[in-house]
């Protein structure tokens, strides 16, 4: 299953497969939730966007088409609308803008791609660096974020037929694999296959970037619950993290360079002179992760967790910065739950508190977030 929805409103979930069935799933009054709408499409479905106001269904297929349906008042029934031949191969991503009445899709071509929904027209098109597997959405100021696999994140200024480059940046190790937008906040967060989040603050106009370090295996999923400031990050490692982000988080800072110790001088083993001069044997380099200094073992024995600075697992840091961290620094700002499949998508509805999770396993699973999201 590629791509789920839960339907807002109804005890119901859509979702897409890479066995080209499109299938609508409604609970009855058993409690089971059975397929009232199976379609076969032409072709694997690779990605999906769903707009509840208008009952617009957009799918995105492994042949580049996107199709384009309307599902009725009460779900049992699919009428196809368009279909646009958006890309040369698998659409990699979707966003129906109901404002504007645009689609937006990335495909495995490395082509961006913009749609009128109302004439099917294509508007325009750009080329990413590598392909692209986070698309987000600024409605107010047109933006349009690109992650992709290379790692690196674009901004692109959408007009009507035309588009100009903002800006690009890079931060993660990895490869992009999902973008998260908050609007109120104008923040963007990234995950990727290098285990992190990053959170991007555009807004603020400081270039601040913070780190969240809570997988194990890469980041494959994020959801944003704006009312509450939580953040929602699923992974391949099975591990649904929820982060705290009304918190005063602060940037980890840049690793210095040294060519011995800056603790205890002894020389690290690139140093020749040094060893030669004090006959001292070379050290391996560390850094501590709370001051960014280059350390040797013997000053960085401890570890320790710095929830504000993202790290919710435990950490190399040096001595002095180990004894100058509080308990209440240690206090942990996420929460960590199994979800025992690997995700690889995840929808959250904000209303109820549900969130979807859809794995590589086959399965859907429905999950009550209020005792954590609230």
């Amino acid at each position: 299953v590629n791509m789920a929805v839960i339907v807002p409103k109804e005890e119901g979930v859509i979702s897409v497969s890479e066995d080209r069935t499109v299938r609508v799933w409604l609970k009855r009054d058993s409690g089971q939730y059975w397929p009232s709408i199976y379609q076969v499409m032409p072709a694997p479905c690779s990605c999906m966007s769903f707009n509840p106001e208008t009952r617009r269904l957009s799918i995105g297929l492994d042949n580049g088409t996107i199709s384009e349906f309307i599902l009725s008042e009460d779900y049992n029934k699919m009428t196809p609308v368009k279909n646009y031949q958006a890309h040369q191969s698998r659409v990699t991503m979707i966003l129906f803008v109901l404002e504007l009445e645009w689609v937006l899709s990335t495909g495995q071509d490395k082509q961006f791609a913009w749609h009128c929904s109302e004439s099917g027209q294509r508007l325009g098109g750009y080329r990413t660096s590598a392909v692209a597997s986070g698309l987000q959405f600024d409605v107010e100021t047109r933006h349009v974020f690109i992650g992709d696999q290379s790692g690196q994140v674009t901004i692109l200024k959408l007009e009507q037929d035309s588009c100009t480059l903002v800006t690009t940046f890079r931060g993660h190790t990895g490869g992009v694999t999902a973008l998260c937008w908050d609007p109120v906040q104008r923040v963007l967060f990234s995950g990727s296959s290098d285990h992190s989040v990053i959170m991007w603050d555009i807004g603020g106009r400081k270039g601040t970037a913070i780190e969240l370090q809570g997988h194990n295996d890469k980041v494959q999923a994020l959801s944003y619950a704006q009312h509450t400031r939580q953040l929602i990050s699923c992974g391949g490692d099975g591990g649904i993290v929820v982060w705290n982000m009304d918190v005063e988080r602060q940037e980890t800072p840049e690793w210095l360079d040294s060519d011995s110790c800056q603790k205890c001088d002894q020389p690290f083993f690139w140093n020749f002179k040094q060893m030669w001069d004090s006959k001292k044997i070379g050290l391996r380099q560390h850094h501590c992760r709370k001051c960014g200094k280059a350390v040797c073992g013997k000053c960085s024995s401890k570890r320790s967790s710095i929830p504000l600075m993202g790290f919710e697992f435990e950490v190399r840091v040096c001595d002095s910065c180990h004894e100058a961290i509080t308990d209440e620094e240690r206090a942990p700002t996420a929460t960590f739950h199994d979800s025992k499949h690997n995700i690889v998508h995840v929808h959250f509805d904000a209303t109820r508190g549900w969130l979807l999770t859809s794995g590589t396993d086959k399965v859907i699973k429905l999950w009550d977030m209020t005792p954590v999201v609230s």
